[in-house]
């Protein structure tokens, strides 16, 4: 059990976590921070499971003393709240992309590493049902060696999801759908396949329309150590949709192929299902396997609750791994940010020069 403040009551996943933390049986005692203190104020008011709210940080690290805290500033913010809470003693998840470029991203991995606390990164989606059996397949060999991978992230436009909104500032966010959405599936493929992304091309550009300084379009070609190669399309361009950040339509794509078979799944979709395919499987050689997910009012539902509630228990055990860690951060940061010079440049670049 761990004593938990959630840092940051404005961020469009801020309620997520919320509810999340409240779920958990990791959780022992719940505050909340925000720098305005009436927002804080009024969280804890409406949630009875809220033990206390704190307008000051100091205040909030010294007399809250978390064991845990949940990092929910803005991208530019994020980073010094991070180190702050690291070099403090406080085990810290933090909310992708952790801070608005690889350099403030490395900070806080280095604070983590030297104050032997946990840092973790919400890509929650590995916890998936789907992204569980598809790393299950992949990694068993069933599909044989990997030669290639293909991926789609397509969401609402722009103009449902606040076009004056910090995400849509490259100073504040850092980059677009990319940084934003685009790293899930960056980091996805990486955790089920196994591999690291050696190289990157990019086109990235902003077409919606909307007085905006970051991407909204991109396509990403990547090239894994394992030698394979995978493509990435993401995209605010869906049309009929709802509002917010919380509840749009998505059109979602996740292949894997290999020279003994493939898995298909639709990671944001709502036919939980995964399509798998292998010559070593003689008697069913294409599957075809559906999970029943239980209704439950978290960030992610129950894979979502799982992904904190690991994170909260490796605090407490050195034998337990984060389900996403500072490192991963770290490499998706600069697999993005070697997209944008790609694009920006129009040349081909690798991660290890």
């Amino acid at each position: 059990m761990a004593d938990v403040i959630l840092f940051g009551l404005t961020h469009p996943h801020s309620n997520a976590h919320l509810k999340t933390l409240m779920l958990s049986s990791k959780v022992s005692a719940l505050g909340v921070f925000d720098p305005e203190t009436p927002v804080a104020s009024k969280v804890k008011a409406d949630n009875p499971d809220v033990a206390e709210s704190f307008g000051d940080l100091g205040s909030a690290i010294s007399d809250g003393k978390p064991d845990a805290a949940v990092a929910c500033f803005p991208n530019d913010k994020n980073a010094d709240l991070c180190v702050r809470l690291l070099e403090a003693g406080i085990h810290v998840i933090s909310e992708k992309p952790i801070g608005s470029s690889a350099a403030d991203v490395n900070r806080v991995v280095d604070a983590a590493t030297a104050n032997s606390r946990r840092l973790g990164v919400m890509y929650q989606n590995r916890f998936h049902p789907l992204s569980q059996e598809a790393r299950r397949i992949v990694q068993s060999g069933a599909i044989g060696r990997i030669t290639s991978c293909e991926a789609r992230l397509i969401t609402s436009q722009v103009r449902f999801r606040n076009p004056d909104h910090w995400l849509f500032k490259k100073n504040v966010a850092g980059g677009g759908i990319l940084s934003w959405l685009g790293c899930h599936y960056l980091d996805l493929l990486r955790y089920v396949t196994g591999s690291e992304i050696t190289d990157v091309s990019a086109w990235v550009g902003t077409m919606s329309g909307e007085e905006i300084d970051v991407e909204d379009v991109a396509t990403v070609s990547l090239r894994f150590d394992g030698g394979f190669v995978r493509s990435l399309q993401a995209g605010y361009q869906l049309a009929l949709s709802k509002s917010g950040y919380m509840g749009p339509n998505y059109e979602t794509y996740m292949s894997i192929r290999g020279t003994e078979g493939r898995v298909v799944w639709e990671p944001s979709g709502t036919d939980v299902k995964l399509i798998a395919e292998s010559t070593q499987w003689t008697d069913a050689p294409s599957r075809e396997i559906r999970f029943s997910l239980p209704a439950v009012d978290a960030y992610g539902g129950a894979y979502g609750l799982d992904f904190v509630d690991q994170f909260l228990a490796s605090t407490k055990s050195p034998e337990i791994t984060p389900p996403a860690d500072g490192a991963d951060a770290l490499q998706i940061a600069r697999v993005i940010e070697a997209a944008y010079e790609s694009s920006d440049s129009g040349r081909h670049i690798s991660l290890s020069s």
